[in-house]
């Protein structure tokens, strides 16, 4: 198996890093490329860690020898958000460090399964799609958003909200990757129930929980620890699909047809093509149904921003 991590020296790269270092299958190998002059310090640091996972480092000319090969690329590539800043204002920035990605991806490994992670991801990801329309590569089963963040804060905050044991809780969380557009089914979760009261209060906590961090790191930055274990969680599961487990079923936004936006976090099986099966998210509460139609205009706003990103 080899792993390229596209932004690998910044916070959530290096975090991502460490973690598919000491989790992924032995004899597999670990890419590490960044624009940064510290990657290559990064990938010796990683190196001395005892595993059977070979790790290299790329620099800023060499994005198409890290991709060479690789069979998942996970890319945290792109400027952080900062106090003060929504996800959106950070589109102009990222959008075309994300495209100069992809371009790479689709020379050196257009086969590759995909895991977006730079923010905006409701723009990001059909920026990425686009990129391999325009070169004739586009599979929609090869390209996710990765959402996984949501899911773990949302068993994260369920278990401490419960007094629960966090390891069997399950949160489905369904539709985008910012503000409202995320909506944690809490209605679906098994084994606890929920007020209404605690509904109304968790639900923004889970959606702004990316903005606690930030705010909590006062200028220091964004969830980049969260993010690296995220990412991480997201990547095992895909690992474990390409061997062949055809029991894996995972958070991801993906391209879907006829659904509630062309793109929507959905649960999905998954394999050795990337999605083999979009799955049904279920009933709806009637606050999640209501949660759910009032975050569509907003969704669908921040996909179509990418896909006019590229049709410029």
């Amino acid at each position: 198996m080899k792993v390229a991590v596209l932004g690998a020296a910044g916070g959530i790269g290096q975090a991502l890093s460490l973690l598919l270092k000491n989790g992924l299958p032995a004899g597999s190998e670990l890419a590490l490329y960044d624009v940064a002059p510290v990657v290559p310090g990064v990938a010796v640091d990683l190196s001395h860690i005892p595993t059977a996972v070979k790790v290299a480092g790329f620099g800023a000319d060499d994005l198409d020898a890290a991709l060479v090969d690789a069979d998942i690329v996970l890319i945290p590539a792109g400027m952080p958000r900062k106090p003060g800043m929504d996800r959106a204002d950070l589109f102009n920035v990222n959008a075309g460090i994300i495209k100069t990605l992809a371009e790479g991806i689709v020379r050196s490994c257009p086969k590759a399964l995909v895991g977006v992670i730079t923010n905006p991801v409701n723009g990001t990801v059909p920026i990425v799609a686009e990129v391999f329309k325009k070169a004739g590569t586009y599979d929609a089963s090869r390209v996710f958003g990765v959402t996984t963040l949501d899911v773990i804060r949302s068993e994260a905050f369920v278990a401490e909200l419960k007094g629960v044991d966090v390891s069997e809780v399950k949160v489905p969380v369904i539709g985008g990757h910012s503000g409202t557009t995320i909506l944690p089914l809490l209605s679906q979760v098994e084994g606890v129930t929920f007020t209404d009261e605690e509904v109304a209060a968790l639900t923004p906590r889970i959606q702004n929980a990316g903005t606690e961090v930030v705010n909590a790191k006062a200028g220091g930055g964004s969830a980049t620890l969260s993010m690296g274990a995220a990412a991480a969680r997201f990547c095992f599961s895909l690992v474990k699909g390409l061997q062949g487990d055809s029991n894996v079923v995972d958070y991801a936004y993906v391209a879907v047809d006829n659904g509630d936006a062309p793109y929507f976090a959905h649960p999905v099986r998954l394999g050795k093509n990337g999605v083999e099966e979009i799955l049904s998210y279920g009933e709806l509460s009637a606050f999640e149904q209501k949660a759910k139609e009032d975050m569509l205009a907003t969704l669908n706003k921040d996909i179509q921003e990418g896909v006019d990103f590229m049709a410029k």
